[in-house]
């Protein structure tokens, strides 16, 4: 009886600083000195570099996520689009459709780039990925309206916004011109037309873009009601 008294004491013990790890570090399973892996070749070619590497050498690291790897064909923006095109949990059929788009937009850059004049050649972006991100990049707004209520009337508001929730906006506008259903064509053949176009900073997602800022400009006088 002893022994089994024993080993219930730890049991309760053990279950008691459990809990107490859990409340203090929220719902991780890890502690707060457990640093984030590094898991990208180019940052930790810079950690070397800089010697930073010697420092956090010994410092205990948290295992990485399943959606991370080393591999040359991995990218964040690329992935995180992948996660907001997904619907219904079905990440096989957003790669897909990820793929498929890409695929058309190395497709028609190929023939616009053999139709092209010699000079117009060395213009043209043959790598769907640097399309992707310069139609992210360019259909970020830098500004954007929240209602602020003053005096029992709700003003919209022009105030700066922050880079996560501009590329947030810029991914879901082009994932909305996608599914626009005007044009008789597949969801990838839009998207890639629409990624295609916001690279050259034309399109819908880059109109939206600018009436939103001419929105914010039209605004501007309550711009003071965003410190009263």
């Amino acid at each position: 009886m002893s022994c089994l008294h024993r080993i219930l004491h730890r049991t309760r013990i053990f279950q008691a600083t459990t809990c107490l790890v859990t409340q203090q570090n929220g719902m991780s399973q890890y502690p707060p000195y457990y640093i984030k892996p590094v898991f990208n070749k180019a940052e930790q070619e810079a950690l070397y570099k800089s010697g930073e590497a010697s420092k956090i050498a010994h410092v205990p690291t948290r295992a990485a996520l399943i959606d991370q790897t080393s591999s040359p064909f991995y990218d964040d923006k690329v992935a995180l689009f992948t996660n907001y095109l997904m619907r219904n949990g079905d990440k096989q059929l957003a790669r897909k459709l990820v793929e498929k788009t890409f695929e058309k937009i190395k497709r028609s850059q190929i023939a616009r780039y053999h139709k092209a004049d010699d000079a117009d050649k060395e213009k043209i972006l043959l790598d769907a990925k640097k399309i992707f991100h310069v139609a992210v990049e360019n259909c970020k707004p830098i500004m954007h309206l929240t209602p602020i209520k003053r005096g029992g009337v709700r003003y919209q508001v022009p105030v700066p916004i922050s880079d996560r929730r501009a590329q947030f906006l810029s991914m879901n506008w082009l994932i909305d011109a996608g599914c626009d259903k005007e044009a008789p064509m597949s969801f990838w053949d839009r998207l890639a037309i629409e990624l295609i176009d916001a690279s050259n900073n034309t399109g819908k997602v880059i109109k939206k873009k600018q009436d939103l800022h001419k929105q914010c400009e039209a605004n501007r006088a309550y711009a003071h009601y965003r410190w009263s």
